[in-house]
């Protein structure tokens, strides 16, 4: 085999249509676009969406809700989570390394979701009342973040 030598397979290149080129080849005259009107034209089409004047669907219904691009900065961690990670001590950090939080986060918050039987003690994380009480009550505690909750 040669590189001069290589060539695609059989059928898996076809030639593209050469439009408005002689009655011959099928597609000459008009070359496939009919006649006259809007469509029949270079540069000559609407915009998507566009419903003939009439007020498009787009801006008839009505708006409603956005979703707030700073979503992506908060974490939520539940109990049991805790629970398996199995340390005394949680921080931002901690959680981080072991993966149960992305990176990017920036606000945490602990929520009641399972069952936590260990003693933890969280630093610089949010809590809710239930997931609050229940660390509580298995002797830990919680010392939150410093400024604005999530």
């Amino acid at each position: 085999m040669e590189l001069n030598g290589i060539k695609p397979a059989a059928g898996s290149k076809k030639n593209r249509r050469r439009v408005g080129r002689g009655i011959g080849s099928g597609l000459g005259k008009t070359a496939g676009r009919g006649h006259k009107g809007q469509k029949s034209r270079a540069g000559g089409y609407h915009k998507v969406g566009f419903e003939g004047g009439q007020m498009p669907l787009q801006r008839r219904l009505p708006k409603r809700g956005f979703k707030s691009h700073l979503l992506k900065y908060n974490a939520q961690v539940t109990l049991e989570a805790l629970e398996k990670l199995g340390a005394a001590e949680v921080d931002m950090m901690s959680l981080k390394q072991a993966g149960l939080i992305p990176e990017i986060a920036k606000v945490v918050k602990v929520i009641k979701t399972g069952e936590l039987k260990l003693a933890v003690k969280l630093t610089g994380i949010y809590a809710t009342a239930g997931a609050k009480a229940a660390i509580e009550a298995a002797g830990g505690s919680v010392e939150a973040a410093v400024g604005k909750q999530a």
